[in-house]
């Protein structure tokens, strides 16, 4: 993206959108390397090797996307800083139908039925492409809470036979709640930088669920590329140095794809957070899964800097920068 002709950050009196839930949600099936073995042609070393990545949580047929992302909201919509609800944005990348959208029936299940709420594609990236959304929406006076979700069934997309494609995938959802307040505030998102070039878009490509194809090698080199490029910018629009940044948050793709991006930012080791082992390339609901859980863990604690950033199909790529708010004052 180009940077001369980013839009402005909100400045300190003005409309923000600040964090004040997060939750997530999981399949409660695990399947490790050592199931994906019996029948493909890999071996757990080969998988974890080139991805980092050991088990991942897979949906039953009966498990929709809808429904993760009603798990994943009803925790947000649990803490005790939450309010209420006025708007609902669906990242997804695997909608329970063509039409209509997964995002109203989420909503009415929640009990949300007559607020605006719709869903949203872009791949991976996803996430951070909703929380834009909701930013505007809440910068516009259209709604004062917003509550934006990210939930993929992945395993669902690739070739099941593909040895190469099928390791990486697992299902999950993540949500946060976003209500409006000022950009001095803890929990303020900072400027959400976004970008996209279809021009390859066939470097990841699924036609239907079981025909994901995805070039590992061009992708590998663009995720990087972008996520830092994108990740320097945010932190600058938010007055940052990337050194200032306490705790990296990337979508997890693999680990070597945020490895190598961590280190061209010159982010160490103890300053990434990562699920990825556990969970598998969970597409949208990566960077809200990956934050409730270090939020309940301690790796994220109130006053940390965060930088988030993703990429994904499309192609697109996004970052944004938040000071970790206190959720359970």
């Amino acid at each position: 993206m180009n940077t001369d002709h980013a839009p402005s950050a909100a400045g300190p009196g003005e409309r923000a959108a600040v964090l004040c839930g997060i939750g997530a949600a999981l399949p409660q099936t695990v399947v490790s390397n050592a199931d994906l073995t019996v029948r493909l042609d890999t071996t757990d070393e080969w998988i974890r090797t080139r991805t980092g990545i050991a088990q991942r949580r897979v949906a039953d047929s009966d498990l929709t996307t809808a429904d993760l992302a009603v798990q994943a909201a009803a925790e947000a919509l649990a803490r005790p800083s939450s309010v209420p609800i006025q708007a609902l944005v669906l990242a997804t990348t695997t909608p329970d139908r063509c039409c209509p959208a997964t995002a109203p029936a989420v909503a009415a299940r929640l009990g949300l039925t007559g607020i605006p709420a719709f869903d949203l594609a872009a791949g991976c990236t996803g996430f951070l492409y909703a929380l834009a959304a909701a930013a505007g929406l809440i910068a516009a006076g259209t709604a004062d809470a917003v509550l934006v979700i990210g939930a993929d069934r992945l395993a669902s997309l690739p070739d099941p036979d593909d040895r190469t494609t099928v390791p990486l995938f697992g299902d999950g959802a993540g949500a946060a709640v976003l209500r409006r307040g000022t950009a001095t505030e803890s929990g303020a998102l900072g400027q959400v930088l976004l970008g996209s070039d279809g021009t390859h878009a066939d470097l990841i490509r699924a036609q239907h669920p079981g025909a994901l194809r995805m070039e590992g090698a061009e992708v590998f080199r663009h995720a990087v590329d972008r996520m830092s490029t994108a990740s320097c910018q945010a932190a600058v629009a938010a007055g940052w140095a990337v050194t200032d940044v306490d705790r990296l948050v990337p979508h997890q793709a693999n680990a070597r794809i945020t490895g190598f991006t961590a280190r061209k930012l010159g982010i160490p080791d103890d300053r990434q957070l990562h699920n990825v082992e556990h969970v598998g390339n969970t597409g949208a609901a990566s960077i809200p899964l990956l934050l409730a859980q270090a939020a309940a863990d301690g790796r994220v604690k109130p006053g940390h800097r965060l930088l988030l950033t993703a990429f994904g199909a499309g192609l697109t790529w996004g970052a944004t920068t938040l000071t970790w708010p206190d959720l359970n004052p």
